[in-house]
C-alpha cells in the first residue's frame, strides 16, 4: 500500500476532528512537516494537538500476514514534544479509513534509521465496530485502533489509554464506554479514581460525538434555519443537557449554524410546536436598551419560517422537548 500524499493525510486528520465532534485549524507551515500541528475546539474546550502520523503499510513478514506498520521517516530522536498541549503518535490506513494509536512513551526515543512501529490489522477491524480497540504486542505495548469519530477521544486520553489498556478488565470497560454500551454503575464505582476519570471522560465525549453524528446525519448536515452546510453547522440540544428530562436522542436535537446556535442558547430565538423559528421579543427589547441591535434586520429575515426538518419523521423534534425547552428558557407565552 503506497503512502498517501501529505495534503491528503492532513485533510483526513481535519475530517476526523470534525467527525469526532470538534472544529480544527491546521497551523503548521507545511503539510510535509512532522509533527502536524492543530488548534482544536472540542465541546467548548480548546486543545493544542501535535500529531506524528504516517501511512500504515504491510509489515512485509510472510509469517505475520496481519501485521501493519508505520515507518518513522524524516524525524530525529527524541521526538519533539508539545510543551503546551497534546502529542500523539499515529498511523492511518487509507483503505479502511482508520487510525492506529501507538504508545508515545515507548517510541519517544529510537535508534537511527527508519524505525517502524507495528499493529495487528485486527485492531482496526475491531475498532470499526467498537470505536476503540486494544491489542497487546509482543513487547507488552498496547496499540489502539481508532475510528475517526473517536479521534479526539483518543488524543485527549492517549497516555492513560495505553497504560490502562494493558489491563484486561479495563480494556473491556473502555471498549464498552467508547461504543456507548451500558456499563453498570457499580462497575464504575469499583474503579480506582484515575481509571474512573478516564472511563467517564470517554463515555461523555463518545456520547457527545454520537449525538452530533446522528443529528447532523438526520439534518443532512444543514442548518435547520438557513439550510447552509459548508461544514459550519453544530448539533444543538433542544432541551439543554442540564435540564431534567433532557436526552441525547435525535428527537432532542437540531442542526444549527454557530450564529443561530448561540442565538438559541441565549434565548434570542426559539421554536414553536409547529416547527417555526420565532424571535423572542423580550430579548430584542433587552438588546435595544443596550444599543446592540445591529444586524437585527438581516437576522430577522430568517424568522417566522418553518425549519428544515429531517426527511424521516421519527427523527423530527418531539413537541414535548420543544415545550419543555421553552419553559426552561423562560420564553414568553410558555410560562
Amino acid at each position: 500500500m503506497p503512502a498517501i500524499n501529505p495534503n491528503a493525510i492532513v485533510n483526513q486528520l481535519l475530517n476526523a476532528i470534525h467527525e469526532s465532534g470538534g472544529t480544527g485549524a491546521y497551523v503548521s507551515k507545511s503539510v510535509r512537516t512532522h509533527p502536524r500541528k492543530f488548534l482544536i475546539n472540542y465541546f467548548g474546550e480548546r486543545y493544542n494537538v501535535w500529531v506524528y502520523i504516517w501511512t500504515l503499510t504491510h509489515g512485509g513478514r510472510v509469517s505475520l500476514p496481519n501485521e501493519f506498520r508505520i515507518q518513522m521517516t524524516s524525524v530525529e530522536s527524541p521526538l519533539e514534544m508539545n510543551p503546551d498541549g497534546i502529542t500523539v503518535l499515529m498511523g492511518y490506513h487509507p483503505d479502511l479509513e482508520m487510525f492506529a494509536g501507538f504508545d508515545l512513551r515507548k517510541h519517544h526515543t529510537f535508534t537511527a534509521g527508519s524505525p517502524s512501529v507495528q499493529i495487528d490489522i485486527s485492531a482496526l477491524n475491531d475498532a470499526l465496530q467498537n470505536g476503540l480497540s486494544f491489542v497487546t504486542k509482543d513487547n507488552d505495548e498496547i496499540a489502539i485502533g481508532v475510528r475517526p469519530d473517536q479521534f479526539l477521544v483518543y488524543c485527549i486520553n492517549a497516555e492513560p489509554l495505553h497504560i490502562f489498556g494493558a489491563e484486561q478488565e479495563m480494556t473491556r470497560i473502555l471498549s464498552r464506554a467508547a461504543s456507548l454500551e451500558e456499563i453498570p454503575e457499580e462497575t464504575i464505582e469499583d474503579l480506582a479514581v484515575d481509571r474512573k476519570i478516564v472511563v467517564e471522560s470517554i463515555r461523555k465525549k463518545s456520547r457527545d460525538a454520537s449525538f452530533k453524528k446522528i443529528v447532523m446525519s438526520a439534518y443532512d448536515n444543514r442548518c435547520a434555519v438557513t439550510r447552509m452546510q459548508l461544514r459550519l453547522v453544530d448539533a444543538a440540544h433542544i432541551l439543554p443537557v442540564a435540564a431534567d428530562n433532557s436526552s441525547d436522542h435525535v428527537t432532542n436535537g437540531v442542526a444549527l449554524s454557530p450564529t443561530f446556535h448561540r442565538a438559541y442558547d441565549n434565548c434570542l430565538i426559539y421554536f414553536d410546536q409547529d416547527f417555526f423559528v420565532r424571535l423572542n421579543n423580550e430579548k430584542v427589547s433587552e438588546l435595544r436598551e443596550t444599543n446592540l441591535l445591529g444586524g437585527l434586520d438581516t437576522f430577522s429575515s430568517f424568522m417566522d419560517r418553518k425549519i428544515h426538518l429531517p426527511f424521516d419523521q421519527s427523527q423530527r423534534p418531539r413537541a414535548e422537548y420543544i415545550e419543555l425547552a421553552n419553559l426552561y428558557r423562560r420564553i414568553p407565552d410558555y410560562l
